[in-house]
């Protein structure tokens, strides 16, 4: 395939794992007696971060609350839309107070934010891709908030059944190739209800299929600007697809973060202005 893939700035806000651990259970990835290396963890999210900025994607920071281990996953945040700033509403007690520190960042930033009424968790279920908003649920967020989003954004909103509880957030299961035209994803099918497989073969038939293998190694976890897609080193069979639809893969490990169930794109919010 011609090189003919562009690459579009981003800018992302991210937190530093400060404190990161795994204390509780609130997806199946995580058990409260794993022990985390925190100074790994460290690294391969400052390699994140580098990766970033040497593509040339602006990075901000928010800063980490003690007693928070989860807030690293700032996809879970929120979802920025043209300057708009949907707010988060997490499922897990835990998590909640995550949602009062970030509203705080958003605001010094010079945003409004939106609390939702339903349980919300961001781009985590809340994925904008084309002139729709994929959103996922099963797990997480509620169908109740889907109807939130749509009327905030005024976007149509399309809705996608979760059934596998190892993909209990839709940023597990499918990423973003490309949002402008021509927009496309990359999924794993086994992830969703058989209506949400018909729905996605019918919006994306020349999506990009992933196997349980590298969807079970974050995958599709993964942070796409148009041209370069950062993927786990150990999907190596998707990031050879990738290439040959005219992607360059760019692996960056943050293994130490499976044992929570996160990734590449957990660790990352995009401010969308």
């Amino acid at each position: 395939m011609p090189d003919s893939r562009v690459p579009r700035p981003r800018r992302f806000l991210v937190c530093e794992p400060r404190h990161f651990a795994v204390q509780y259970a609130i997806n199946p990835w995580m058990h409260p007696d794993a022990q985390v290396d925190v100074d790994l963890a460290h690294g391969q999210w400052k390699a994140l971060i580098s990766a970033y900025r040497a593509h040339g994607h602006t990075v901000d920071t928010v800063e980490p609350v003690a007693d928070l281990p989860d807030m690293v996953f700032a996809a879970n945040s929120a979802l920025v839309l043209a300057g708009r700033v949907f707010g988060s509403f997490f499922h897990a007690p835990q998590r909640r107070p995550e949602s009062s520190a970030y509203e705080t960042w958003f605001k010094a930033a010079g945003f409004d934010v939106y609390r939702p009424e339903s349980v919300c968790e961001g781009e985590g279920d809340l994925v904008p891709v084309g002139r729709y908003l994929l959103a996922g649920t099963g797990f997480r967020t509620t169908r109740d908030a889907h109807r939130e989003v749509q009327e905030f954004f005024g976007v149509p909103v399309i809705s996608l059944q979760l059934v596998d509880p190892r993909f209990y957030h839709l940023d597990t299961a499918l990423f973003v190739l490309e949002e402008g035209p021509g927009a496309n994803i990359a999924y794993y099918p086994e992830a969703f209800s058989a209506g949400s497989r018909e729905v996605l073969e019918r919006l994306f038939p020349d999506a990009v299929v992933a196997s349980r293998e590298d969807a079970m190694t974050f995958g599709l976890n993964s942070v796409s600007d148009g041209r370069h897609v950062f993927i786990s080193p150990r999907a190596e069979a998707l990031a050879d697809q990738l290439a040959r639809h005219g992607y360059v893969p760019v692996p960056v490990d943050l293994s130490e973060f499976h044992k929570a169930g996160g990734g590449i794109k957990c660790c990352t919010q995009e401010i969308r202005s």
